[in-house]
């Protein structure tokens, strides 16, 4: 995954914060979110980044899936990310 060339980011106390430079939406993500971004953005797989976020939070490996599943396709959608 890498991020589409018309995004910036800036990394926050409370997470990351995404301009998309062509609309001029900002985008927010909280702590969470920004690790899975900056996972995926490093090369990590998709089950290693669930399996490190429900080990480290506790929940349940299935929720986590569909939450960072969700994430992607609403990255996806708004132009932010490309695979």
């Amino acid at each position: 995954m890498r991020l589409a060339q018309s995004v910036s980011t800036l990394d926050t106390d409370d997470g990351t914060v995404l301009l998309h430079e062509r609309d001029g939406k900002f985008y927010q993500l909280n702590t969470t979110g920004s690790e899975v971004l900056s996972r995926l953005l490093a090369g990590e797989r998709l089950p290693d980044v669930v399996s490190g976020i429900a080990e480290r939070s506790g929940a349940v490996r299935e929720t986590v899936h569909r939450d960072v599943t969700a994430l992607i396709d609403r990255l996806r959608d708004a132009g932010l990310v490309a695979s």
